[in-house]
This record gives C-alpha cells, structure tokens and sequence, in this order.
C-alpha cells in the first residue's frame, strides 16, 4: 500500500475551507460563528486586527461581538460604535458593499481606530458586509500592517464564500432564538377567560386581567381606566401598583388623565389603535408622546382601548420605568385582554342600556305619528326639539337646509334651553371631505370638543361665538347629498356614544320628511312666482310694443325689474349701443346694493372681452371676478362683486346684437335652473321687443317725415299749377298775335303748357297720396332718345360719350352736336320694338339710371347702353360704365346678399343708394326687373327688364 501523497499548498486551502464551512455549518451559537470565523482568518490570512461587529437596525450602531487585536485588547473588540453620516463604517452599513482604506492610520472618517491602528501600524484595511439576502447582520473589519487593501482573486473568493456562510448561518440562530424565546398569548388568553368566568364582580374581574397581564408582559405596572363621558377624563379603576396624581370620581379621590391634555391619544383609542410607545419608536407622531410618557411617568407603554358597540369604555395600558421594544406576542395579548374587558361589563349597564334604546324607540314613534297624522309641524318639532334636549342633556336643537341659491345652510327650525338666545346666522358650505362625510355618515357625527377638532373648521367661529363646544351633526337623507342636517350641540366638551348618535340619526331622518315636504312647496311656490314674473313682464313688454307713448326706458326698466325678482341679485344693469357705435351706453337698472353697482361714468368699448363673449355666445354665460381681464374689472369697481352673469340680447343670427345684461352678485350664489331658463326667455323677449319698438319708432318716424314731404311738395305743386293756370289765362285773354311767325311760335308754346298744365292736374288729381298706374306704349328708341336728351348737358360737362348698341338712327336722323350714337336691332325695326306701361315712371326710372352711372363715370370714359330681346313679352336694357362704386352698396342693392337687419347702417338711407332701391322697387311694381352687379372686368351694370307691347 503506497504511503499518502502530501497535499499542496492549493489543496491545503480548499481542503482547509471545507472544514470551516463544514464548521459554520454546524455551530448552534452566534458566539461560536465569530470564534470560529476569527481563528480561520487568523490562521489562513495575514491580518494582525480583525473584529466582528453585530447591527442594531433600532439604534443605528454597531455591537462588538469579537476579534483580534495585536495586543487583544478586549476594549475595542466590545465597543460600541454608534454610526455617524460620513463615517467608513456608517458608509458600509448604508451601501451594503464592501470598503477599503490604504492606510487606516490617516483615515478620518474611521476616528474611533486611529489610535489603535497608529499604535500597532495598521494600514491596508477592508471593511466588509455580512449579510444573508436582503437582511444586513453586521460587519467585519480587517487590517493588516502592510499599505493597500487589494485582495487577489483566489483570496478574494475565499473571503466571500466565509461570510456567505457566516450570513446564513448567523440570521438562521437569529430567527430560531426569536422562535424560542416567543411567547404564546393564545394559551394565557383561554385560562385568564376561565378565570374571569367563575368571578362575580367586575372589579375581580378587571383585577383578574390585570394580574395576567402583568404576569404575561412583565411590564412595571398595569392599570385600567374607565372614561367618564361628562368629565372627559379617564380615571384609573384597576392597578397592580398604588396610584400617583388624583382626580375626582363621585366622593373618591382617583388616579386619572384628561382627554384634554391628551386628545391625540384618545382620539387613537376611539377608533381601536392599539398604542404603543417604545425604545425610539411611537404608534403615532405627536407631542402627545412625550405628555403621555411624563403624565404617567413612564419611558415606554402598550395600551388597547377597551370598546363596547364602537364606544370607548377605557383602555388597559401596561407600563415600563425603562425603554422596551413591544413584542408582538405581548401587543396581541394586551390587545385579547382588553377585548375580554369588553365582554364582561356588568348587567345593570345592560338593563340601563334597554331602558335606553325603549324610551328613544318611544320618541322616534311619537315623531312619526305626528308626521303622517298631519298633526301642527310646529307643533310636532317643539315636542321632538324638547325631548331631544332633554334626553341628550344638549343646549341647542338645529333643524338646517341648504339653500342652493345662496350656496350655504339656513336655519330651518331651531330649539334651545331657555337661559340661551336663538341664533340668527347662516353657514357656509362645508369643504369637499366635510361634504362627503355627511353624505357616507350612516350615524350621527359626533365632534367632542370643538377647539381640537378640524372637521367643519368653516363653523367653528359661528359655534363657539355662541357658546358651542360640542356638537353632533347627522345628514337627514344618509348616502345622499346633506341637503337637510341636524345639529345637536352642548356648551361644554363631552363625549357622544353610538345610542346617543344612533338616535340623533333616527330623528334627523324623521324630521328630513318634514324639511322635504317644505322644500317642495317652496320649489312650488318660486316656480308660481316665476310664472307669475313671466306673466308680467310679457304684459307689460306687450303694452310697451303696441304704445308709441311708452318709451324704450320703460320697456327696459320693466324687464330688469322682472328679471331682479325672479333672480334676487343686488345689481340688473343694461349696456346697450345703436348699430355702427364703438362704445356702450350703460342703463343703471335695478340696484338695491351699491356694493354690487357698476361705475357709471366708465367708457365701455364694445370690443370689451365681457361684451364680446356675450355677444358671440348665446344663453347666459357666468364668469368669476377673477376670471375676467384687468381692463374689466376698473369698471366693475363695486367691492362685493364676486361673480357676473351676462347674455346679450339675441333675436336671430342675421341681426345684430345691440345690448348685454349685466346681472352681479356674491360669488358662492347659485341659481336655480328654472330661474336661469326663466330669465333667459325674459331676455330673448326683451331682445325681440326692444328691436321691434326701435323698428317701429324708426317707421313711425320716417313715414311722418315722408307725409310731410310729400305734403310740402303737393302744396308747392298745387301753387305751381295755379301760377300756370293764370298764366295760360292771360295769354288767352291777350289773344293772337298779328305776324304769322309770332302766332306760330305762340301756338306752340301755348299747347306745351296746355301740356304741362294737363299732366299736372292729373298728377295733383290722382297721386295725392298713393302711386296712379296708367298705361300706353312708346318705341324704345323715343324712351331712350329722350332720356339720352335730358341728360346732355351733363354729358358735355362729363366729356362722356354714350353708345347705345342694338337700334339704328330713328328715321334716319343723326345729330352731330349729340354725345351718343344708335346702332340698329339685329333683324327689328326700331319703328315696331315697343314697350308698354307707365311711362311717364319708366322714364324716369331710365332717367334715374343714366344720370346716376354718369355722375359716377371718370371724365372722358363712354357709357354703353345694351338692348337685347330676352323673349316675347321682355327686353332687356343693361347700361355699363367704368366708374366707383361702394362695395357695400353694390352688396346692398342685391336683396339676396344684402342684411335684413333694418336697424343695421346702411348704405340704402341716402342717395345714391336710396333713389336706386326705389328704382328697383317701383320697377318691379310696374311688372320689369332692375339689377345691379359688376362685371370681371370692373365695369358696373344696371340691368332694367321692360314688358314690351304685344302686337
């Protein structure tokens, strides 16, 4: 058999790192772990310092567990390290990786060995974690005495495998001595019922659960207290230990604590927290912690309420003179103890607690039958308000309901003891998280002590300038939003249990039926009062529409003062403008509250933004103050304006606008929707009448001027006719002249004012007061050569030239001092193409047509006149020119494009345009047609349509 080869110095190590795995392996003590780890790195590794220190996540510090020093100084190898920001090993615990130093000697941020590393030369140092997946256990430092820290790869290897094994190793004896030394309070819980059981007082009982605790915990002491209600105050009723500090309970002197002084800590117990203030950590950050430590002179405690129904009984606290982490096991216990404390209150509270529930049962029956057997409401809340009082021990009974117009909560009914005053206030809309409390509150909420208390903050001031401390509030509709609350409130601080908020709820249901059924009579009566104010206002907008009498003021101050009792705003102002004005005029309206007037001597431009957001939308539009653009708030100057209502006054689309309401108020108001669509309807109608008695003053106004007109010129015509009349008397009554050349001459003039004289008394006979149609037929050529006649002068003044295109020289004649040429009708005789109609209008209707596109042709330019055939019974004449017209009276004298708007400018009210609108109409009276247009070439075109005569 061959001797045993000798191992390597390789395969002395691997085999070397076996066993210490092997050993880590099998160590059942955290001491054992490090010795063993120490004397491996001893031996297999040069370093002449190495320690091994335990991390107390609690405190934040490192615990020396143990090592080597050059000297085995026993000092630094159990120091305690607490870890600073910027230290080496404050660094390694944070980062979790591991940290070296060249020289340990010059590093600062490892103060607490540079004694010991200048006193043995230690310099090349590494600090390395030790950790088992995410649970950091400690840290170990190395340090040898030659400069750099660096490993090589097989050492480097080694090392970390050592640690991966000390990590699992150490944290599996952590969590088997945790499991060893837990406690088991299911077991102690199940024999302290036994105990409690068999007893028949509940102050053996109480003491009973105080001694397991005790037993169980260990704590310095345990102690029960009891609340009581009235005081506010928890009096120690069970101790293992003798009382220190006093209060009064009935003729006793007890151990207590205020909930005053302490709320924070009351308020945690009312809603089952268990309390816990331990070594560094607090169930809850307040300075109600360090009260609570001084108050009971304590460093730690556990406390569980004790509830019953969801109402505080008290709470069992255990106690320690010195700082202690709370196990879980002992929280779970302290908690199952209280809740046997819960289980076992005494019988007569029970008895008391039926009593309780009967009379209140009782008093929610009275309430509804004097509901549904339509007894007094007055009646029926007075006996439910003194009842409520008297049972509650409260000082104030409020019936509240919420007016959505005012956005804020009135009083409806209100009850109070007889040494109090009512109160005469208003509340404001409660915040978003306040709102939604009320609307998900299943019962009565309660608020103890107002001063303390955050919820409804926006009514503290209100309630506890009359005296208020302590309130229940309960929404009359629960699940819905609180549109009816009632509020049940006590001059002191006290605390409301379940029955007392139960009860509450149960009434403010009840009496919700009441506030409902009034809010629906009321709902009733505002839309009888807006029916009523429509009524009116149509009435009397009626009246004004059919009244030149009345003015356009009253019609207005009619329809604000209308509009102001249906919204009830402070200020109903007008802004109104005439068709083409740049700045708004401002009707004062209705003010009842100069806080809400607009300044009436401001320029308002009709570009306001206001104004034109107004103009532009249709309906009421509303904006904040703070919405609305710097430029308009200088004349919305009044100091309690905080919200602006507008609509401009519409009629159709193709009209314009020519006003805005203007209503102001407060900024929380709200409408209703029926009263917003009522003064909708009343402003479209305002809108509609106001146009239409503008249109009918401006009618009434230009038919008066025309009645004048038209008599001033029959008179003068009348006066005319006579003048000749005598004239052609004269000259009858002279006789013939002697010469032949006289007498002719005579003769011929004699018959033009026989002419004149006869048309005139025609005219002054049958056109007094209304056109007269006649009818007779002339050759278009005659119509244009005498209308081409009248207006020869201004065709040489003009230098203009006309050339009429479609007729030859009638009777072969030709003028050469004339300005214009005829040209013949292809296939027609000039002497058969007749028209047919009133002539004498037509004539001057051509007239009209031929001066107008003279005056404005360009000196020098021709003026072409264009007859065609269109069919058997028309003919159309078109007269072209090159001059300027107004774009838009060309838009205007197209009836298609034109506005329909008569209270619009327009371009139509004074010549040219007049007399070419009357043109066309009286044309097309006369069975023609007159139209205007442009050509693409520029030049403008009055197209006339004559009937022609039928052969």
């Amino acid at each position: 058999m061959l001797p045993p080869q000798k191992l390597t110095a390789a395969e002395q190590q691997i085999f070397s790192l076996g066993r210490i795995l092997q050993s880590l392996r099998e160590e059942n003590t955290i001491e054992s772990l490090i010795a063993t780890t120490v004397r491996y790195l001893q031996e297999d590794f040069e370093y002449k310092l190495i320690w091994i220190a335990m991390y107390d996540r609690l405190n934040h510090i490192l615990l020396g567990q143990g090592g080597i020093t050059p000297s085995n100084d026993k000092n630094y190898l159990k120091q305690h390290l607490v870890l600073n920001p910027g230290d080496l090993l404050e660094q390694v615990v944070t980062e979790q990786r591991p940290l070296g130093v060249a020289d340990l000697r010059a590093e600062l941020r490892a103060q607490a060995w540079q004694q010991l590393a200048q006193k043995y030369e230690i310099q090349g140092t590494i600090v390395l974690p030790i950790r088992y997946k995410n649970h950091f256990l400690g840290v170990i430092l190395l340090g040898s005495q030659r400069w750099g820290y660096l490993l090589g790869g097989e050492a480097r290897a080694r090392l970390m495998m050592i640690l991966g094994e000390l990590g699992a190793a150490w944290y599996q004896l952590e969590i088997d001595s945790q499991n060893q030394q837990s406690k088991h309070p299911e077991e102690k819980l199940l024999k302290l019922l036994e105990n409690i059981r068999n007893l028949q007082k509940l102050e053996l009982k109480l003491n009973a659960v105080v001694e397991a605790t005790q037993e169980f915990v260990l704590p310095s002491r345990t102690n029960i207290y009891w609340l009581d209600t009235e005081g506010r105050y928890f009096w120690r009723r069970a101790s293992n230990k003798s009382a220190s500090g006093v209060f009064h309970h009935g003729n006793q002197q007890i151990a207590g604590i205020t909930i005053q002084e302490l709320s924070d800590f009351y308020y945690a117990l009312s809603v089952n927290e268990l309390v816990f203030i331990g070594d560094g950590r607090s169930s809850f950050q307040s300075n109600c912690t360090v009260k609570l430590l001084q108050r009971l002179k304590v460093r730690s405690l556990l406390a569980a309420p004790i509830l019953r129904n969801k109402d505080l009984l008290g709470f069992l606290t255990v106690e320690s003179s010195e700082p202690r982490i709370w196990g879980e096991a002992e929280q779970n216990f302290v908690r199952g103890a209280a809740g046997l404390i819960s289980l076992v209150t005494p019988l007569d509270e029970v008895e008391t607690t039926v009593r309780q529930i009967q009379d209140d049962a009782y008093l929610s029956s009275q309430i509804a039958q004097g509901i549904y057997t339509n007894k007094d409401v007055q009646e029926i809340l007075d006996d439910c308000a003194a009842r409520v009082l008297q049972r509650l021990g409260a000082s104030r009974f409020l019936l509240l309901h919420f007016d959505s117009e005012q956005n804020q909560y009135q009083i409806f009914y209100q009850n109070q003891l007889p040494n109090r005053r009512g109160l005469n206030l208003a509340f404001e809309t409660p915040k978003d998280i306040d709102w939604q409390l009320l609307a998900a509150a299943e019962v009565a909420v309660g608020i103890e002590n107002l001063e303390d208390d955050l919820r409804f903050f926006q009514w503290r001031p209100n309630f506890i300038d009359n005296g208020v401390r302590s309130l229940l509030i309960s929404n009359s509709n629960p699940g819905n939003s609180p549109l009816g609350l009632l509020v049940v409130t006590s001059d002191t601080p006290r605390h409301w249990i379940s029955r007392e908020k139960e009860l509450v709820q149960v009434v403010s249901q009840q009496l919700g039926v009441i506030v409902r059924q009034w809010q629906l009579q009321r709902q009733t009566e505002q839309q009888q009062k807006i029916l009523h104010s429509t009524h009116q206002c149509l009435r009397v907008l009626g009246q004004s529409q059919n009244t030149y009498s009345q003015s356009i003021e009253k019609l207005q101050y009619s329809a604000l003062q209308q509009i102001g009792e249906i919204l009830h705003s402070p200020a109903i102002n007008l802004l109104y403008w005439s068709p083409g004005d740049a700045i708004a005029q401002i009707y004062p309206g209705i003010i009842t509250d100069s806080q809400f007037a607009i300044n009436p001597e401001a320029i308002i431009p009709i570009s306001e933004p206001l104004i034109h957001w107004a103009v532009t939308n249709a309906g009421l539009l509303s904006f904040k103050l703070s919405e609305l653009p710097a430029e308009t708030r200088k004349w919305l100057h009044g100091s309690a304006i905080g919200q602006v209502l507008v609509m401009g006054l519409h009629t159709a689309d193709d009209y314009e606008t020519t006003g805005v309401i203007l209503i102001t108020d407060h900024r929380e108001r709200q409408w209703s929707e029926e009263s917003l669509y009522a003064v909708e309807n009343l402003i479209f109608q305002l809108a509609w009448l106001r146009r239409n008695l503008q249109i009918n003053t401006k009618l009434h106004s230009k038919s008066a001027e025309l009645q004048q007109l038209n008599w001033y010129k029959h008179r003068r015509l009348e006066d005319i006719q006579k003048s000749i009349s005598q004239i052609l008397g004269q000259m009858h009554d002279l006789g013939i002249p002697t010469t032949e050349l006289t007498q002719m001459r005579y003769q011929q003039l004699l018959r033009q004012l026989d002419n004149t004289n006869a048309s005139m008394t025609t005219l002054l006979k049958l056109e007094q007061w209304q056109l007269h149609r006649s009818w007779e037929t002339v050759t278009i050529a005659s119509l244009l050569k005498r209308s081409l006649e009248r207006v020869d002068n201004l065709l040489k003044i003009q230098r203009l030239w006309v050339g009429v295109h479609g007729l030859g020289q009638e009777d072969g004649e030709n003028n050469s001092n004339q300005n214009y040429s005829l040209l013949p009708i292809s296939g027609e005789k000039p002497q058969t193409l007749s028209i047919a109609g009133d002539m004498v209008k037509i004539e001057l209707i051509l007239h009209e047509l031929i001066m107008t596109a003279c005056q404005r042709a360009h000196t020098g330019s021709r003026i072409d006149i264009w007859c065609r055939r269109l069919d058997a019974d028309s003919l159309e004449l078109s007269i072209t020119d090159n001059g300027t017209i107004e774009p838009q009276l060309l838009v205007e004298l197209n009836p298609e494009l034109s506005s329909k708007d008569v209270l619009a400018p327009s371009t139509l009210e004074k010549p040219p345009g007049l007399h070419m609108a009357i043109a066309r109409t009286l044309m097309q009276q006369l069975g023609g047609d007159l139209q205007f247009y442009q050509l693409p070439d520029s030049r403008l075109v009055s197209r006339l349509i004559l009937p022609l005569a039928g052969e």
